[in-house]
């Protein structure tokens, strides 16, 4: 196997957290950004296409949502491992782990993929879509589900470097893929240089050939073992004690995923109730949220990296300094994005769909109601990377569950329902639902149950490190 040549960074366990915070934190977010530019870029081009395209890719989105959730529950698992033991400083393990997340994940997006690629047209037809939109929907979905194992691969690499510390490579690959994915779309959507216009269809299509390329890149740079991990063809064979571990960690995040994703489905089921111009401001208005947040999952995710090693590392009391820093900064990062968001709500809107006046008005309501709630975002964000990093992932998936199925959809049929509101009433439930979920995370964190979960320690990991020596000599 070869030897890395990148070390763990000894800055993560020491000297000032803010430097640690921002090292990771900023090209996390720049990664971010340009992984939600596959979203905007789509939606810029579609948007000429009209309202009843863009609904198209606005019904898909919460399936592919919920399908990729699925089974992020164990790169949330195989991030939360990889930090702890890069903490601890056992190279082999990190390997080990690396391998058999990788695996499994894409594994089940093979399975998923291949499934929902049948049973797009039953799902779009259970969900509502209008007659104008489902065969673009169709068309759209089954291209996104065969891009499914590519993306997963991305998706799982990006979280092992992560879980290193390792976080400028992903932000250079996607960015190199993104603009793959910007000259590709107007090629493949209105036909350009011989190629014939494929529509809604096209944007899937030049996302899939920039998410290959991004999966493969991915996957030959853990095999080089040149960036801190490194696996090869025989450490690819089932562990099958470390998937049940893995499992167990992981599935409550799966749950979690899924059941955000699950929400987001059954949100659009009321939301398509009330028509195409409601679908495509939310559509539009998703990809608002999607852009805001990126601090909040930025700091999140260095969070989780930055407490989960000071975890392997026993340093308890820098992973609580690390955590308490990020909550304040997401929340006062986010608060002020939204205060922009709300003057300018309405320009927002016209850059997605620039002719569509009902869809500009309505979109800007839901923008503006949403804003004022952002810097519970950021706030809910933070301390639940803190639960995850700590392997409280079941804590994690409760709270989550609490969010959207207890407060959220309710709320949302209700007012919009059985109030004068109507649409507008479906608008509401978010801030609601953020401000709500912001407090159980910081009551949660408060209670410091999440110091006692090191997952490394003592004679469990001697008999693990054990274990892949065992493996490593067969």
């Amino acid at each position: 196997m070869p030897k890395p040549r990148h070390s763990f960074d000894p800055r993560l366990l020491e000297g000032p957290i803010v430097t640690s915070l921002f090292l990771l934190a900023f090209p996390i977010m720049g990664a971010n950004l340009l992984q939600i530019a596959y979203q905007l870029i789509d939606a810029f081009w579609v948007g000429r296409l009209g309202a009843s395209a863009v609904a198209a890719v606005s019904i898909s989105m919460p399936i592919m949502f919920l399908m990729i959730s699925a089974g992020l529950g164990f790169a949330v698992a195989g991030t939360t491992l990889i930090a702890q033991y890069a903490g601890a400083g056992d190279r082999a393990m990190v390997n080990h782990v690396a391998a058999q997340t990788l695996l499994t994940i894409v594994a089940l997006s093979m399975m998923l993929g291949g499934a929902g690629f049948v049973a797009s047209p039953y799902i779009l037809a259970l969900m509502g879509a209008a007659p104008e939109v489902q065969d673009n929907a169709v068309a759209f979905l089954r291209v996104s589900f065969v891009s499914l194992p590519f993306a997963f691969v991305y998706f799982m690499f990006q979280s092992l470097m992560r879980g290193i510390g390792q976080v400028m490579l992903p932000l250079y690959i996607v960015a190199a893929t993104v603009v793959i994915n910007f000259v590709l779309d107007p090629v493949l959507i209105f036909g350009r240089f011989g190629v014939p216009a494929m529509g809604v269809m096209g944007a899937a299509i030049s996302t899939l050939i920039a998410q290959a390329i991004a999966g493969f890149a991915g996957l030959a740079l853990l095999m080089s073992g040149r960036y801190g991990i490194a696996v090869n063809w025989q450490s690819f064979r089932p562990d099958f004690a470390f998937v049940r571990r893995a499992f167990n960690l992981g599935y409550p995040a799966s749950i979690e995923q899924s059941a955000r994703g699950l929400g987001m489905t059954v949100m659009t089921f009321l939301i398509t109730s009330f028509g195409t111009i409601t679908t495509a401001s939310y559509g539009v208005g998703t990809n608002v949220l999607n852009f805001v947040v990126i601090p909040a999952m930025g700091f999140s995710m260095a969070t989780s990296t930055l407490v989960g090693q000071n975890i392997g590392a026993n340093n308890i009391a820098r992973g609580e300094k690390v955590a308490r820093l990020a909550a304040l900064i997401t929340f006062t990062v986010l608060s002020a994005v939204g205060f922009l968001c709300f003057l300018f709500a309405s320009q927002i809107v016209a850059l997605f769909v620039p002719e569509d006046a009902d869809v500009i008005r309505e979109g800007a309501v839901f923008i503006r109601t949403v804003a004022w709630s952002f810097g519970f975002i950021g706030l809910q964000f933070a301390l639940m990377g803190v639960l995850r990093a700590s392997g409280n992932t079941f804590e994690a998936m409760l709270i989550s569950l609490v969010s959207q199925w207890v407060l959220q959809f309710p709320l949302a049929y209700i007012l919009s329902e059985h109030t004068s509101l109507r649409s507008h009433g479906l608008w509401w439930a978010f801030p609601a639902s953020n401000l709500a979920t912001a407090l159980i995370a910081g009551i949660w964190f408060a209670r410091g149950d999440w110091k006692k979960h090191r997952l490394v320690a003592g004679d469990e990991l001697e008999a693990q490190k054990q274990d892949v020596a065992d493996n490593v000599l067969i």
